[in-house]
Order: structure tokens, then C-alpha cells, then sequence
């Protein structure tokens, strides 16, 4: 199986060290090039799976807590930022597939110091996430089996995974394609099953049905008042993180541009159905201010109220699955933004060669060996040295989705110049929606800085990405010196 062409060499300046040319020859030990392993079922789940988080079964109870019904005008407000941002970066990557997905996009728009930035701050991001959900499947898995601690089944979970993506990237598919399933089935299962116990339709349900009378019979539908809405925002914002990675994923699929179409016209029905169709449920099976929604979490709640027995058990289970999906993704995501920087020169060579299989072996180990450090640091500092790195990453997403927006408003110009006929997915309303959508991501940004909690997330993430872009500046510096004195021979 080759490689597919939209996975060709990017463009490196002559006197990069280390930067594969084009035309040239295959770095030793190995190839270049990922293989086009992931089929279009793989691509659905993945699709469908990116936007179903731990953080929606895990954080939806603190924002119920926090906004009160009101919460579903939070989710529904970041979900059309997603929307939006999946639509600009569904029309750049359907026009011009890639493994470096929004950092290449940024790279070839806005400038190689862009491209660098972006791509280490989301490795960076996803590395933390390794560590963060690692401990969360432990601790699951240690109140299941007390007998291995919490930090071996870490290395157990860290370590299966990592089997699995150096295997294939089609043994990556295979398990995100049961992974998502899981996520996917249980999802519509909870729907049915709320929905009919809202309308008192359930058979053998001792539960006559509140209808949509939680709603608004607590204090209605703002119980909190409007600026509830803004904090629920903040608090649901980084569950949407994950959407992007089917346009990453879709570089190693036979038919890229069919992946990035279909998955970027579908995200409006995914979001409405898994977010707001699930949290909906909730708030109409129980008085948001119930205590158990925030003891026992909003889905166990809403499963104990209606009788269903175990509920806590299956919750566990479904949890521990979405945990080992964005484990399994995260370390993919990681390992191929590492080996798109490689590839461009932004990060040592050995990151872009690629096994027999067409796995990028060392930035898949590399991503694993900082994920073990972070969960370390998870264990032995948690209050201190981890609590810094969650919290200096806990505003990247924003940063993606704002370079995402910049990136397109310039790439859409050099789409139409080059090959208008790749066009195939277009930004709505186009500059104004984009122009709107950065609007909307600064306001954020700008809110969290209102939040205690929030303003330290923007405040660590805009130190460390200062740091990142002070990095890239001081390379293309470098860089233009060492073409210069180079001469015309370069």
C-alpha cells in the first residue's frame, strides 16, 4: 500500500538541517511517507468519536451545577463555534490533505514561525491529555482490581496503546472504529431510554414523566442569570477539543477529500445530538440543582432516577472507554503533528522517518516518553509541577481555533489562485463568518480573564506560547542568516 500523494514532502528551505527534500533521498533505517491505512469506516467513528469526550460524561455535571438549565445555551453557543472552525479547516484540508493538518495550513499561510508554534503547542496539549485521562482510566481500573496500584495500571493502559499505534495506523482505526462505537451506542441507548422516561412512555417504569417541567419549576431557565451562560461556556469550551483530528487522520486514508467532506458536514447533527440531545435529557429527568448530579455525575444521576439498575457500573465502563479512546487518539495526534514538524524541519529528522509500516515510530515514542513524564509529574507533584502544565495548556484550544480562522482567511486566496476545482467545502458567508468566529474566540479569551480559574489557563497558556513563538522567531532568524551567507549557491 503507498502512501497517498497529498502526503508528498512539504517545501523546505535549502539550507534547513535535517529538513527532508523534495526528490530526495529516504532517510536511513526507514521511509518517509505514512501509509494510507485507515478506511472510510475507521474515518466515521473517528469523526463521530472526536467530539465525544470524557469530559462530556465526566465535566457536564459542574456545568449543570454552575448554569443551571441555562447550560444548553453554553453548549449550544460553543457548538457553533466548533462548527465554524470545523468548516474552515474542512475546506483547507479537503483542498490540501495533510498529517500536519492546521499547523501546515499555518505554515503555508501565515508564516513558518506560525507552523511551528501551533504544531508544538498542540503536541504539547495532547501530551498533557495523555497523562490526564491515563490517571483518570487508572483510577477506575485500580477500584475494579485495588490489588495493582493506580499508577501501574497507568503504565498498563500507556503501554497497550502504544502497542496498538506502533503496530499500524490501521490497528489505530480498528480500535478508535470500537472505541467510538461504544461511545456512540451508549449515547443513543441513554437518549431513547431518557426520552422516554421524560414523556412517562417507559415500559415498567415506575416514573410518571416530569416532561419538560425541570426546565424552568427551579428558578427557571436562568436560575443564575444570564451570565451564567458566559461561565458555562468557560466550562464546557475544551470537551469540544478533538474535532479536529479526522482532518488529521484523513491524510492516511485512501480518499481524503470524501473524509474531510463527509465529516465536516456531518458535525452540526454529531454536536446537536450527542451534546445538546444528551444534556437535554438530563435537565429534563432531574431539578438541575439535584445533589446527585454533581455527586454521583450527571449520567449516573439521570440513570438512578430512572430506575435502571447498576447504573454507576455501566457509567464506569462507558467512561473507561471514551478515557481509552482519547488516550488512543491523543497519542496518534501527538505523534503525527511531531512527525509533520519533522517532515518541515521544525523538529529532529528522526521524527519524520517512518517503519516498514508507515508508522512514524520515533515521534509516536518520543510523544510517549513525555506522556509517562507528565503522568510521573501527575503522581508526585499534582498540586504544583502537573497543575502548571494543565493549566499553561489549557487555553490552546482557542489559540488552534484562532490560527485555524487566520489561517483560512489567507488560504482561501491561495486555493482559488492554484486549484480553484479542490474547493469542495466552502466557508459559509464568506469573509464575514470568519471574521464573526474570531470575534467570538477573543471574547472568550478575553472573558476568561474575568474567571479565577480561567485567568490563570489564559494567563500560563499565553506565557508558554509566548515562549514557543520566541522559539520559532529566533530559528527563521537563524535560518535566513545561515541562507544568506550561503550565497547564491544555496
Amino acid at each position: 500500500m503507498t502512501s497517498h500523494p497529498s502526503l508528498a514532502k512539504a517545501e523546505q528551505d535549502p539550507g534547513e538541517p535535517g529538513a527532508p527534500q523534495p526528490g530526495g533521498p529516504r532517510p536511513e533505517g526507514g521511509g518517509d511517507e505514512l501509509r494510507a491505512g485507515l478506511k472510510n469506516r475507521h474515518l466515521s467513528m473517528i469523526a463521530i468519536g472526536g467530539v465525544i469526550g470524557a469530559g462530556l460524561f465526566v465535566g457536564s455535571g459542574a456545568g449543570i451545577a454552575a448554569a443551571g438549565p441555562a447550560i444548553l445555551l453554553s453548549y449550544a453557543m460553543v457548538g457553533v463555534l466548533v462548527v465554524l472552525v470545523m468548516r474552515m479547516l474542512g475546506e483547507m484540508a479537503a483542498a490540501r490533505p495533510s498529517s500536519g493538518s492546521f499547523s501546515e495550513y499555518a505554515d503555508q499561510a501565515l508564516g513558518r514561525w506560525a507552523g511551528f508554534s501551533i504544531g508544538w503547542l498542540y503536541w504539547f496539549f495532547w501530551v498533557v491529555v495523555l497523562a490526564v485521562e491515563a490517571t483518570a482510566g487508572a483510577v477506575i481500573l485500580n477500584g475494579w482490581v485495588p490489588a495493582i496500584p493506580q499508577w501501574g495500571w497507568a503504565l498498563i493502559v500507556m503501554l497497550v496503546l502504544t502497542a496498538t499505534n506502533l503496530a499500524s495506523v490501521g490497528s489505530y482505526g480498528e480500535f478508535e472504529f470500537w472505541f467510538a462505537g461504544i461511545k456512540v451506542v451508549a449515547i443513543s441507548a441513554f437518549l431513547v431510554i431518557g426520552l422516554l422516561a421524560v414523556f412517562g412512555v417507559l415500559p415498567g417504569s415506575d416514573n410518571p414523566g416530569a416532561g419538560l417541567g425541570h426546565l424552568t419549576d427551579t428558578g427557571g431557565f436562568l436560575p443564575k442569570g444570564p451570565g451564567s451562560i458566559l461561565t458555562g461556556v468557560l466550562m464546557v469550551v475544551f470537551s469540544f477539543m478533538g474535532s479536529e483530528i479526522v482532518t488529521l487522520a484523513a491524510g492516511e486514508s485512501a480518499d481524503p477529500q470524501r473524509a474531510v467532506r463527509k465529516a465536516t458536514n456531518s458535525v452540526i447533527w454529531r454536536i446537536a445530538v450527542f451534546y445538546l440531545g444528551s444534556v437535554f435529557v438530563v435537565l429534563t429527568l432531574l431539578p438541575w440543582n439535584s445533589k446527585s448530579i454533581t455527586t454521583d455525575g450527571s449520567y449516573v444521576a439521570a440513570l438512578n432516577s430512572i430506575g435502571i439498575p447498576h447504573a454507576g457500573e455501566v457509567m464506569n465502563v462507558i467512561v473507561l472507554t471514551a478515557v481509552l479512546s482519547c488516550l488512543n487518539s491523543g497519542l496518534y495526534t501527538a505523534s503525527r503533528m511531531a512527525f509533520s514538524l519533522g517532515r518541515r524541519g521544525d523538529a529532529p529528522a528522526a521524527f519524520a522517518r517512518t517503519s516498514e509500516r508507515g508508522v512514524p515510530r520515533a515521534a509516536i515514542l518520543s510523544s510517549v516518553v513525555f506522556g509517562f513524564v507528565a503522568v510521573f509529574f501527575n503522581y508526585q507533584w499534582p498540586d504544583t509541577v502537573f497543575a502548571f502544565l494543565l493549566n499553561s495548556s489549557g487555553a490552546v484550544a482557542l489559540f488552534v481555533w484562532l490560527v485555524i480562522c487566520f489561517s483560512q482567511l489567507r488560504m482561501r486566496g491561495m486555493i482559488m489562485r492554484e486549484s480553484p476545482e479542490k474547493l469542495v467545502v466552502r466557508m459559509w458567508l464568506f469573509p464575514y463568518l470568519t471574521w464573526a468566529t474570531i470575534a467570538m474566540i477573543s471574547f472568550v479569551l478575553v472573558y476568561m480573564l474575568t474567571d479565577d480559574d480561567g485567568r490563570e489557563q489564559v494567563l500560563l497558556s499565553l506565557l508558554v506560547a509566548a515562549a514557543v513563538v520566541g522559539v520559532a522567531l529566533v530559528r527563521e532568524k537563524q535560518r535566513r542568516g545561515a541562507t544568506a551567507s550561503a550565497g547564491p549557491e544555496a
